[in-house]
């Protein structure tokens, strides 16, 4: 008998995950050719093995079991969208604060509309003496004591809970609780969007803490990653004299340098704090940016984006601008940004002027209608996606991107796009005749070190603020290149 390939072994392999999947979702094989856009016979030979399995039917089939496709290639653990069951003690921390760790009882659970917390609040007897601190956040809460006393302070009411207690409130009130008795307090928390929107998914095993109040800054005591590629000279009051440019500068490509960098060094550490427009939290860790980015890149690369071709972005401050940012450059694709009060006109001529093959927008303050009407005569643009809720036509970025690999390699030698390649183009305001591109390569980001450093004084272990729109510079080199590089 002839020996198996490794091909015809991933081959086997993928098709029993398959399987798999279908018997524990109880579809049967009718139902997943009609899914997958092939005959029944077609399919039992794709799950037998028999056949070659491509792209756009492993897909398909994790689209219809509700997976990533990942699970089906790589072999993960599958997480199925139907149900999850945490077993006792099984939570994922996810938050360490305000004298309470939290725990995660559906972390696996994908698109939830609740989190559902195992909370360990710990008594402290000087608590008992201070103010409540209070926060507040979109949605309802429902908490229920299980052991141990808790008083919770909701606006300016207050309420002592005992063993079997529950109190449910509107949690955009300022809300606050503290273990009391003279011992620790165990309850749940069941914290609800009202929208029904899915909350954030986070992938790392452990999300960054909440920021305390930032402390004094301190210079750091392990070589920081701007010196591989910057020689700064200060004189005796710590200004900058000098700024020397290094070769490896070359070779330098911010999202692999800088990013993926800190993740392997600090993956837990906050890239991120970004509040929608529904006041509901999100912490991203430089773990999170780095694994989200790589999806990204890899999904642009699916739908054909390519090295060079020129994205435009109008994404408001949707957290989602970042994660397409750093997927582009990895990828090498140039971002072009552009603000959300542009009309269909403003539109057509920057996708003209740039040759912009490809756009990315929201849907809010009808961006995406002006869009849809400049891509009339724009017949050059192949690709179209939008955030959030899906548009007919268009790809939806929020669904689509976490099919793929949180993996992406980088290019090597001159494969990889850095250094002087083409990373950003920006339109000028256009105080004199139509607007003008501005273009900057790879290097750009290092500029801004000194903008970081010496004028927005950023503490590496603090929480920056920028308030531009993501449509303007200012957002680049305050919301993400200056800030992250120090």
């Amino acid at each position: 008998m002839a020996d198996t390939t490794a091909l015809e072994f991933k081959l086997q392999e993928m098709a029993s995950r398959i399987r798999e999947l279908r018997e524990i979702t109880g579809k049967t094989t009718a139902e997943m050719a009609d899914m997958t856009g092939v005959s029944e016979a077609e399919y039992i030979q794709c799950e037998s093995g028999e056949v070659d399995l491509n792209f756009a039917f492993l897909y398909r089939c994790a689209l219809a079991l509700g997976v990533d496709v990942t699970d089906i290639i790589e072999g993960s653990s599958p997480t199925l969208s139907s149900i999850t069951l945490t077993r006792a003690g099984e939570g994922r921390r996810i938050e360490q604060a305000h004298g309470m760790v939290y725990y995660n009882l559906a972390y696996l659970f994908k698109n939830r509309i609740a989190e559902p917390l195992y909370v360990q609040a710990i008594y402290s007897e000087e608590a008992q003496y201070k103010d409540i601190e209070l926060t507040s956040h979109a949605g309802q809460e429902c908490d229920i004591v299980i052991r141990g006393q808790l008083k919770v302070q909701v606006g300016e009411h207050s309420e002592i809970l005992g063993e079997g207690d529950s109190i449910y409130y509107d949690s955009g009130t300022p809300h606050g609780m503290i273990a009391v008795g003279g011992q620790d307090c165990e309850f749940y928390a069941i914290v609800l969007n009202p929208t029904g929107q899915e909350t954030e998914t986070q992938e790392s095993e452990e999300v960054a803490e909440a920021p305390k109040e930032a402390p004094a800054r301190k210079e750091p005591t392990e070589r920081q990653i701007w010196e591989d590629y910057l020689a700064v000279t200060e004189n005796e009051t710590g200004t900058p004299v000098s700024l020397t440019v290094k070769p490896a500068a070359d070779h330098f490509n911010f999202a692999f340098d800088v990013v993926d960098e800190i993740a392997n060094r600090k993956p837990n550490k906050l890239a991120m704090l970004h509040v929608d427009k529904n006041k509901m939290e999100r912490y991203f860790s430089f773990s999170d940016m780095s694994h989200y980015s790589s999806r990204a890149a890899n999904y642009f690369k699916a739908l054909g984006i390519r090295r060079g071709d020129r994205v435009l972005l109008v994404l408001k401050r949707h957290y989602q601008f970042w994660i397409t940012m750093l997927g582009l450059e990895k990828l090498g694709a140039v971002a072009i940004p552009a603000s959300n009060q542009m009309l269909a006109k403003d539109l057509e001529y920057r996708i003209h002027a740039a040759g912009i093959t490809a756009v990315m927008c929201t849907q809010d303050d009808g961006v995406a209608d002006q869009m849809e009407l400049a891509l009339q005569t724009c017949p050059e643009v192949q690709v179209k996606l939008t955030v959030g809720e899906g548009r007919e036509g268009w790809h939806n970025f929020d669904e689509e991107f976490r099919l793929y690999s949180s993996e992406y390699i980088r290019p090597a030698g001159e494969d990889c796009p850095c250094g002087d390649d083409l990373l950003l183009m920006f339109f000028t305001s256009g105080t004199s005749g139509y607007p003008k591109i501005a273009a900057h390569s790879h290097k750009y980001p290092l500029g801004h070190f000194m903008t970081a450093r010496y004028w927005h004084c950023v503490d590496p272990d603090g929480l920056h603020l920028t308030i531009s729109d993501t449509g303007w510079a200012k957002a680049m080199w305050g919301k993400m290149f200056g800030q992250w590089l120090c």
